[in-house]
């Protein structure tokens, strides 16, 4: 089986009025490669006549962002053209790229009538060879991600990229990236072969569960060895989790801001392009 490296515990750090947990990077890890950044955002209950998410018009380039909806929603539009609002249960994966400007807002119906909010957003790098590829997006609800059940309806894998128990994801990324959420009742058991050479990103979103019989809980990273192909997880209670594995590109990375490339040089040129508006021209 493989064995756990180290625990991570989430760090608060609010974004205005939205309750927001820093997984990575954090003082104790920078990244799991080629994982960059999670933010948890809530649970919170927002009331009516809020002002919602505050992530209006910003840009980003050479990386992916994976957005999982839990509870509320997310406006999304870019200059790329795509517009979406995705509900509980949905996601969104944004490539993007050479460059684009998007925003994440909340939809007027969530600003006006308020609610129950919880959000993840993750960051993927892309490889050196796709840093430059044209911005994509793909907004799914939660019926278009395909369901997996395990342990006689005990498990729920919810199948957002990659192949998982036979099942193709609902994204199929330019990097082979694995993720889903895993639903767990009190009692469930899960047993995965993940490559030994795979980097693997296990995040504990609700509850508590054993990971190859180490305990973890809520807002907890687990940061893994690479000497076995192994994991078993077993949920005491209800729980949530959000599970990926990937090669590592072994790649150099450079990031500043929105922008993460292989050398300070490509962050500059980010920087030179984005003001000369090569990115997109906003309207909101």
């Amino acid at each position: 089986m493989r064995t756990i490296k180290q625990q991570h515990r989430a760090l608060s750090a609010p974004i205005a009025d939205l309750v927001t947990y820093r997984a990575l990077p954090t003082q104790s890890v920078e990244h799991l490669d080629p994982f960059l950044f999670l933010n948890h955002h809530g649970p919170q209950v927002y009331p009516p006549h809020n002002n919602g998410l505050p992530f209006g018009p910003h840009p980003h380039r050479g990386f992916e962002t994976v957005t999982f909806i839990l509870d509320g929603d997310i406006m999304h539009q870019d200059t790329g053209g795509h517009q979406s609002i995705i509900g509980p249960g949905g996601i969104q994966w944004m490539t993007a790229g050479r460059g684009l400007i998007h925003a994440e807002i909340s939809s007027p119906d969530f600003k006006r009538t308020g609610g129950p909010l919880e959000i993840l957003q993750l960051w993927v790098n892309l490889p050196a060879k796709d840093k430059m590829v044209e911005p994509r997006y793909t907004g799914l609800q939660e019926p278009e991600i395909p369901v997996v059940t395990q342990d006689e309806g005990r498990v729920t894998i919810h199948a957002v990229s990659g192949n998982w128990a036979g099942t193709a994801g609902a994204v199929q990324p330019l990097a082979d990236i694995q993720l889903a959420t895993i639903d767990f009742l009190a009692g469930g058991k899960l047993a995965l072969s993940i490559p030994k050479e795979h980097t693997i990103f296990f995040y504990t979103i609700r509850g508590r569960v054993l990971v190859n019989g180490v305990e973890t809980e809520a807002r907890h990273l687990v940061e893994f060895n690479y000497d076995g192909n192994d994991l078993h997880i077993e949920a005491p209670s209800d729980a949530v989790v959000l599970l990926g594995h990937a090669l590592p590109f072994q790649e150099p990375i450079v990031a500043y801001g929105p922008f993460v490339m292989n050398t300070e040089q490509e962050i500059r040129q980010a920087y030179q392009d984005y003001q000369a508006g090569t990115f997109g021209s906003w309207e909101a």
